[in-house]
């Protein structure tokens, strides 16, 4: 009897860098980048790196509702993914927003806070998703992606 592995399509992009921020009580926290490696049944893996030490992270990514969760060694991280085309420059933007909570043996352990998170690929064929992408959210998160600054705070 063979047995076919049915592959199906994930709509967060993978291998993929992100530009992370994050801020607790409405202070700039830091940032960073999120990378995410695989994403195998809904099981994802990946690094966390906001102070130049990639940090292990491995979580959940839910494909019917579009929903991320992913813990590190110092924060477990919640957020939602919306997805945006860009006509003119035919990319297509993919953000992550949601919250965090600091855990030990982080000094802000039970601290909450939140988080955004940027990438983006080329786009080909039409456009399929017509909203518009926050303005201070692309300016920010490109320029961690793209500038010639790779320093981190």
């Amino acid at each position: 009897m063979q047995t076919f592995q049915q592959q199906t399509t994930v709509s967060i992009p993978f291998p993929t860098r992100w530009g992370i921020l994050g801020d607790i009580a409405g202070r700039p926290l830091i940032r960073g980048f999120l990378t995410i490696d695989s994403i195998t049944n809904g099981n994802l893996t990946g690094t966390v790196n906001f102070r130049g030490v990639p940090l292990p992270i491995t979580g959940i990514w839910n494909e019917s509702t579009n929903q991320i969760t992913f813990d590190s060694p110092y924060a477990t991280f919640s957020g939602q993914l919306s997805i945006f085309d860009e006509t003119v420059i035919s990319l297509r933007r993919f953000i992550l927003t949601g919250n965090f909570l600091m855990k030990p043996p982080s000094l802000q352990a039970g601290e909450f806070g939140t988080w955004v998170a940027l990438t983006d690929t080329i786009r080909t064929g039409p456009p399929q998703y017509t909203s518009t992408v926050p303005t201070a959210a692309l300016f920010i998160l490109s320029d961690l992606l793209y500038g010639t600054s790779q320093t981190f705070r």
